[in-house]
């Protein structure tokens, strides 16, 4: 019991950085230099804002979601309340859920983000480099700004589909960890006041 204590604070403290790492990196995809430029120059018919703006509120609530679960699950242990571990089990299995179809929609849309150079769908592509690019930034690098931007799209999709897949693994272990410690607590109330009588006066 008390080795899944441990267990518990400590995933608990991983699920928060996670959570924190969540909210960090919804922040730079909603406000980033690079998002803020596509958004821009998307076309009207586009629906790549609606897809930004989705996953911005996404991961905010993922991120909101981790962070609850691992207080909740982390006053639990101390206090050894089942209410508040089943709570966390459930805050831990609400991000679960919210994060597979994520992760799903990540690999089934894995260029939904992604520039391809001179065949972009954006249209007039000197206007779409001109907006992008610095000057000397496509002398300097040896290729031109949609190129760049695709590299720097694909790094950040990568950097996504790893968090993502982490914090599935942790949330799994804090359901699992909550879980038993939901019925250890249980049992032990149980096996307290067995035996134990009380005297009542006729």
């Amino acid at each position: 019991m008390r080795i899944t204590k441990c267990q518990l604070v400590a995933a608990s403290l991983c699920v928060m950085l996670l959570g924190l790492s969540i909210a960090t990196l919804s922040t730079v995809t909603r406000y980033g230099l690079h998002f803020s430029i596509i958004s821009n120059i998307a076309p009207e018919s586009s629906s790549y804002r609606d897809i930004h703006h989705a996953a911005f509120y996404v991961g905010v609530f993922l991120s909101m979601t981790l962070i609850l679960a691992a207080l909740l699950s982390a006053v639990a242990t101390v206090r050894e309340s089942r209410c508040l571990t089943a709570t966390a089990f459930f805050c831990f299995a609400l991000a679960f859920c919210g994060m597979i179809p994520a992760l799903c929609w990540r690999y089934m849309h894995s260029t939904e983000f992604l520039c391809c150079g001179k065949h972009s769908p954006l249209g007039d592509t000197a206007a779409v480099e001109h907006k992008m690019c610095h000057p000397g930034t496509e002398q300097t690098a040896g290729r031109d700004c949609l190129q760049e931007m695709h590299g720097f799209l694909k790094k950040h999709m990568g950097f996504v589909s790893t968090l993502l897949g982490i914090t599935i693994g942790f949330t799994v272990y804090g359901m699992v960890l909550t879980s038993f410690n939901w019925f250890s607590i249980h049992f032990s109330d149980n096996l307290d006041r067995k035996g134990k009588y009380t005297l009542q006066g006729r």
